[in-house]
């Protein structure tokens, strides 16, 4: 069976998820968007493999609201982030994973 998301709301600061096979997952905001998997954010390899990494800002007031979303060819999520960042794709195996991370590693208060 294929895991995909049945439904998904934002609840306060989280993004809520509840996948066809039960299972519910609650991923804070910032931790998503510090995930985000786009060139932009993560790199991307050049000829040899090689990655570095962009350095990233964030503006804590606009980069960790969520303004919308959307879901792409029904495999990926795609957030648009307050600050107008909007070419992350999750797939959704990744959005699966980084909820499951966020039970076992919650966020520690700054």
């Amino acid at each position: 069976m294929q895991i995909l998301p049945e439904d998904i709301q934002l609840a306060g600061g989280e993004l809520a998820v509840r996948w066809n096979d039960g299972e519910e997952s609650y991923l804070p905001l910032e931790r998503l968007r510090r995930a985000c998997p786009c060139a932009g954010c993560c790199g991307e390899p050049d000829a040899l493999g090689h990655v570095d990494k962009p350095p990233v800002s964030y503006d804590p007031a606009r980069s960790f609201a969520l303004r919308s979303y959307g879901i792409v060819g029904g495999y990926a999520f795609q957030p648009t982030w307050g600050d107008g960042h909007s070419t992350g794709l999750y797939p959704f195996p990744l959005l699966r994973q980084l909820g499951r991370a966020a039970e076992t590693h919650p966020a520690q208060p700054a």
